[in-house]
């Protein structure tokens, strides 16, 4: 599979450590959140990066430059922040099969590979991790609504309201069919094309998506205590066992 990365925010909310770099640029444990993003997709076999870069975009393309660890690189740009799946538009044309996505703020130890070898099962069009956290941290991603059975019956982008604390994490695998719900999704009331309504669409146009409960664990770098604390568990998991 082929890894889409993306990369195009500006991190207003990690300031000040966005001064002067975009978000994936970001160090943790002395190195850019992208850089440990690419090693976990490489991890996984992916085939090439391509990586959706907005601002300081020079930032990200001057430090990988075309290729990391042997794995081609090649950068599309994002004009406008205007939600994930505008962001996923833009390298549609270089996607041609089922494909992994990851989001390039997040920091991942768990079983990526589980959601990876999901989508190579062939009945799903896609798949996707996802997470129970606490209930007043729920509206800060795309909560996912289940029935009495705990299947995933929808998902909403940050709602005020959420309908429950199941929540997808920043890894994806999907077919080419997310890029055709991607242009019908409509701008939400934050005035973005969220990832989670072309998601949603796919779900209600009988199309099979299976949510892969995190072994693990993930951390969004929204905030500089995230970034802290993801540097926290590296540098504590990097640590030999104690006799």
């Amino acid at each position: 599979m082929d890894a889409v990365i993306l990369a195009a925010g500006e991190g207003t909310r990690l300031r000040p450590l966005t001064n002067d770099r975009p978000k994936g640029m970001v160090e943790i444990d002395d190195r850019p959140i992208l850089a440990d993003c690419f090693d976990q997709l490489r991890a996984l076999g992916a085939d090439a990066f391509h990586v959706v870069v907005g601002y300081r975009k020079e930032d990200i393309i001057s430090h990988f430059g075309d290729e990391y660890a042997g794995i081609p690189i090649t950068y599309a740009h994002q004009r406008e922040q205007a939600g994930l799946a505008h962001a996923l538009l833009t390298v549609e044309d270089r996607i041609d099969d089922d494909f992994m996505l990851i989001l390039g703020d997040n920091v991942f130890r768990a079983n990526l590979e589980d959601v990876v070898m999901r989508q190579h099962e062939d009945r799903a069009d896609a798949a996707f991790l996802v997470e129970e956290i606490p209930w007043e941290e729920a509206s800060r991603y795309g909560v996912c609504d289940t029935n009495e059975f705990g299947e995933i019956t929808a998902v909403v982008e940050k709602p005020d309201d959420p309908p429950s604390n199941l929540v997808m994490t920043g890894f994806y695998t999907f077919s080419p069919s997310i890029f055709h719900a991607c242009h019908l999704v409509q701008p939400s009331d934050r005035g973005e094309y969220e990832l989670s309504d072309a998601i949603d669409l796919l779900l209600h146009s009988g199309r099979t998506i299976d949510a892969i409960p995190i072994n693990g664990w993930r951390i969004d770098v929204g905030y500089p205590e995230d970034r802290d604390e993801a540097e926290r568990r590296l540098r504590t998991a990097s640590k030999p066992e104690q006799s």
